[in-house]
């Protein structure tokens, strides 16, 4: 069903039982006559007479009532999931999954989760061990953990570790005269817009404060 016909069936369901009144503002007799319009698009298109029309009011013809019985429950169960589905972006619950190699998951991710899950007992959080550039889109990730340089350019990064290196002592003092150290972990994940509240939280629990 293509969106010209969809907004003409929503506004003819819209439309039982409701009285024909003169427009009160300007605003409201547009709107009056967008639906009016809306239902005989529906009726031209079907080529059956959904509405009887009288100076007071509308009621539907035997068509009419078919279609609401039919149609009218659908539009309801679509209402109903996008409702759910909008409390669910501003509710800090569900499944975040993110990859990260063990060495992150033992210096970051354990020392802070417990605080996290403590905060916000409806989050589930699912770690996997990774230790290559695994696509984790593909592979239905909401997130993954890899060192500053090797995050990919058109990826939203937050540092979630310092910088470091894999020494100590005196081989350290001698990499720190050679070299710079490595850049620190980040996370990392597609787009701002397309983050879940619960990916936003612990994204602001991880992020790396000097």
């Amino acid at each position: 069903m293509s969106e010209g016909n969809l907004d003409d069936l929503v506004a003819f369901l819209a439309s039982r039982g409701k009285a024909v009144l003169p427009a009160r503002t300007p605003s409201s007799g547009y709107r009056n006559r967008l639906s009016v319009r809306s239902c005989h698009s529906l009726e031209e298109r079907l080529g059956v007479w959904l509405l009887t029309r009288t100076t007071r009011r509308v009621s539907p013809t035997d068509a009419g009532e078919r279609l609401f019985a039919t149609a009218g429950p659908r539009i309801d169960e679509i209402n109903v999931e996008l409702a759910m589905l909008n409390e669910l972006r501003d509710r800090t619950a569900g499944a975040v999954r993110i990859r990260a190699s063990d060495h992150a998951l033992q210096s970051i991710f354990w020392p802070k989760l417990a605080t996290f899950l403590s905060n916000y007992p409806d989050t589930k959080v699912e770690l996997a061990i990774d230790y290559g550039l695994t696509d984790i889109f593909s592979e239905r990730y909401d997130a993954g953990v890899r060192l500053g340089e090797q995050v990919a350019k058109d990826m939203i990064a937050v540092r979630i570790g310092p910088d470091f290196r894999f020494a100590a002592g005196r081989i350290r003092l001698f990499l720190d005269e050679l070299c710079d150290p490595w850049p620190g972990y980040h996370l990392f994940y597609p787009s701002r817009r397309q983050a879940s509240l619960a990916i936003a939280l612990l994204v602001e629990e991880l992020r790396y404060r000097e």
